[in-house]
């Protein structure tokens, strides 16, 4: 090896060092600083843990049982109306836009398609109480179509179903 190719080696020798050395420094930087990062956390954990160590059930007797499963009934319809959809609109549109869309727009399971007067004329036959009766409570049709009850939202009051039925139909019409 003549001198020229020792001076390389020896420059590409430091050249090497030195990336290794600033490759260590970068990986000691980075996580010194993830560790100073916040931890994610999730705030439903609590609620989670608090459901799974819950009782699966309990024994209620006399007046003070059923006092007590009144007061979980009247809990839970209060709860239940709380969460109204849609910020309780009764805009139909704004009922359709967001749920029925999606079926009423494509013929989903034999629903009717949104205007089309052919296929709602024997519905709105029927009548407004009887559309909204089945919007509400659900329908599987003789043909095979299907509407499931509140158009698969629970959280639909009556006054939001009864808005999206009278939309819908005045769109046939």
């Amino acid at each position: 090896m003549n001198d020229s190719d020792r001076s390389f080696m020896h420059q590409f020798a430091k050249l090497i060092g030195g990336l290794l050395v600033l490759t260590v420094v970068l990986i000691l930087a980075a996580r010194a600083i993830y560790n100073h990062e916040p931890k994610e956390t999730d705030p439903n954990t609590q609620a989670q843990v608090s459901a799974r160590l819950a009782p699966a059930g309990a024994v209620y007797a006399g007046n003070t049982g059923r006092a007590a499963l009144q007061a979980a009934a009247d809990a839970a319809a209060k709860a239940a109306a709380a969460q109204v959809a849609y910020g309780g609109t009764t805009d139909g549109k704004t009922i359709y836009d967001n749920l029925c869309t999606s079926c009423h727009t494509a013929g989903v399971a034999g629903a009717p398609k949104l205007g089309n007067k052919a296929m709602w004329a024997p519905r709105i036959a029927q009548g407004l109480d009887t559309l909204i009766k089945h919007a509400t409570e659900g329908y599987h049709g003789p043909d095979g179509n299907f509407m499931p009850p509140k158009g698969g939202n629970p959280a639909l009051s009556a006054a939001q179903v009864k808005a999206a039925v009278t939309w819908i139909v005045s769109q046939a019409k």
